[in-house]
């Protein structure tokens, strides 16, 4: 048996080494290289965020956690440990997700920044893309995979030459498989300095939008925007200058960053994640795994996981 990936973001390339380490052959077709998908802007830090439902994804997120936990002690990874601060303006119950983090504890009254009432803290993994994807992409290929840049127009043009076939193509899937239920979530940021910031700070539920501070070993990223059915991927100016704003307000020592780069990426969102077998195609093996919404890292392995164990039902 030999499989085909398509796509070389987080998905595509963590499902293709899973695959290879199963000892199936794979190789990854891609419209764009690992540094120009979607999964190279993300901020990238395990939070399950905008992805549903609930009670299926948690076994997902659980494994990607255990995996990225372990990449922390593999330094060329990208991969890091950063305890987490996430504020709440007023009274919340814990998240869902709380149960699969041992270090999850409730945020002291001095953790709060002034006007917040709650919060929680925990250890979360933070990839620097730029990093990760690069490790992952080595490690497909020293595995035997072999990435290529051939788009892949429709679905129908790869059925006929692969033994299995694994969509992780994201937003494109509505193109590529004519998926109407997917809808893209415009996500923008702002990449400055390291001024000195250690801990990750997620503010989700103020009413002045979704705020976070990622740090990472020589910047930190700044967000962000959560537009659903938004296209545009260029920088507003406006956005730009609010998202520094809020962030400052977070946290006072970003006044003196500067600012290194503004980015913009579109989230595939969906109803639901489609981790599955195409009932509608029998000549040849069709996985799909996508529509991630903001937690394509964060279900990376998981995911790849379960198409593995979906393919190889069929090898």
């Amino acid at each position: 048996m030999t499989a085909l990936v398509i796509g070389c973001g987080v998905s595509g390339l963590s499902s293709g080494i899973r695959l290879l380490e199963a000892g199936i052959p794979t190789e990854i077709w891609t419209r764009e290289p690992a540094l120009k998908t979607t999964s190279s802007v993300a901020a990238a830090f395990w939070y399950p965020y905008k992805v549903y439902p609930a009670e299926l994804i948690l076994t997902w997120a659980e494994a990607t956690y255990n995996e990225l936990s372990r990449l922390a002690d593999t330094p060329s990874s990208g991969v890091t440990m950063r305890e987490s601060l996430e504020i709440f303006p007023d009274s919340t119950p814990d998240p869902w997700w709380s149960g699969i983090v041992s270090s999850f504890r409730p945020a002291t009254a001095d953790e709060l920044p002034v006007g917040y009432a709650d919060g929680c803290a925990f250890y979360s993994p933070i990839a620097e893309m730029p990093i990760y994807l690069t490790y992952l992409q080595q490690r497909f290929e020293e595995l035997g995979g072999k990435v290529q840049l051939r788009p892949v127009d429709s679905i129908a043009q790869v059925l006929d030459y692969h033994d299995a076939v694994v969509n992780c193509a994201g937003l494109g899937a509505r193109q590529l498989i004519g998926d109407p239920t997917m809808i893209p979530i415009r996500g923008q940021i702002v990449r400055v300095s390291q001024v000195g910031v250690e801990r990750l700070l997620i503010d989700e539920r103020n009413s002045d939008g979704l705020t976070y501070i990622v740090p990472r070993s020589n910047d930190c990223v700044l967000g962000g925007t959560s537009e659903s059915g938004a296209e545009s991927t260029e920088p507003q100016a406006l956005t730009a200058a609010d998202i520094l704003t809020r962030c400052i307000s977070r946290e006072p020592r970003l006044v003196d960053a500067m600012v290194l780069e503004h980015r913009v990426g579109l989230r595939p969102g969906r109803p639901a994640v489609r981790v599955e077998i195409d009932p509608n195609v029998s000549k040849t093996l069709l996985v799909h795994n996508y529509g991630h919404g903001g937690a394509g890292v964060t279900l990376s392995w998981g995911c790849a996981d379960r198409v593995t164990e979906l393919v190889l039902r069929h090898r």
